[in-house]
């Protein structure tokens, strides 16, 4: 690796998540504030949709319009235009918060969710992975998944990996040409780390943001660490990108932090690492 130093890169965020290149900057979804932002590599940001059911997983359909998981009331959004148009209703799959998602190259949209109440501090019980086709249809292609959450499909679209935050693992499963999944397997045991947002590296190990131990990792399949990486606060999410590929975008905030205090303190960043392996696959 070529600089394994975090570097500040974009401050006074209320919780970013989801951040991904595309188009020559990167777009994340910031909580609080209700907004999909877009920031150049100048550091230039600006707001491009409300969504007030607070924004999170991002992902392009193949004519380039956006998509993006709405994330309390449980729908995915497609952004025509200035306007916000509903592809699905996931309420009835998801039991809880949708969170973070990744599109493939015919437009299918696989979508985690928390499969509990998270803010009450209910019990963590299992749930599925959500497909949604291009024309709205749903249906879920995974379950007894313990958090789904950050997901990656390799640059062959045959295999969808998944980390699951309170399973402390990383889940691999073979795409079919319909977009169902088949032959689980776990592609990483992780100890201590719990998988946020993770992103795939030309290599094929993963960097996956994990918050409850304050760190970026890189992991190769069957479990190997090559970096370990401490971060400045909670890291909840990454994603290569960059004008080569090689600039690793991490966003930490405070996790379980009220989003009023988080309004008001605005404890959330956005900071960059360089290194030798450039991003592949998707998002």
């Amino acid at each position: 690796m070529t600089d394994l130093q975090l570097k500040p890169f974009l401050d006074k965020l209320a919780f970013p998540e989801s951040p991904r290149w595309h188009d020559g900057a990167l777009w994340f979804s910031d909580f609080y504030t209700h907004q999909v932002q877009r920031v150049d590599m100048a550091g230039h940001c600006e707001a491009v949709v409300t969504v007030p059911g607070q924004p999170s997983g991002l992902g392009w359909l193949p004519d380039g319009r956006l998509l993006v998981v709405s994330m309390t009331d449980r729908r995915l959004l497609r952004l025509d235009g200035d306007v916000l148009t509903e592809v699905a209703d996931l309420s009835a799959l998801a039991p809880f918060h949708c969170n973070d998602m990744v599109v493939d190259d015919k437009g299918r949209a696989y979508i985690g969710n928390f499969g509990f109440d998270l803010p009450a501090r209910q019990a963590p019980r299992s749930t599925c992975l959500i497909l949604v086709q291009p024309d709205g249809r749903t249906r879920a292609v995974a379950d007894d998944l313990r958090f789904p959450n950050g997901t990656v499909i390799t640059p062959d679209g045959r295999t969808l990996i998944i980390g699951e935050t309170y399973g402390a693992r990383l889940t691999a499963f073979d795409i079919a040409e319909d977009g169902s999944l088949s032959g689980r397997r776990i592609w990483a045991a992780l100890g201590t780390a719990a998988p946020d947002g993770i992103s795939l590296d030309a290599e094929g190990a993963i960097w996956l943001a994990s918050p409850t131990s304050r760190e970026v990792l890189r992991v190769r399949e069957g479990g190997e660490v090559t970096h370990r990486i401490a971060t400045p606060g909670q890291a909840v999410a990454c994603m290569l990108g960059g004008p080569d590929g090689c600039t690793l975008f991490v966003a930490t905030a405070k996790v379980m932090l009220p989003s009023e205090q988080s309004l008001q303190s605005l404890p959330g960043a956005i900071h960059t690492l360089r290194v030798e392996i450039r991003g592949a696959g998707r998002p």
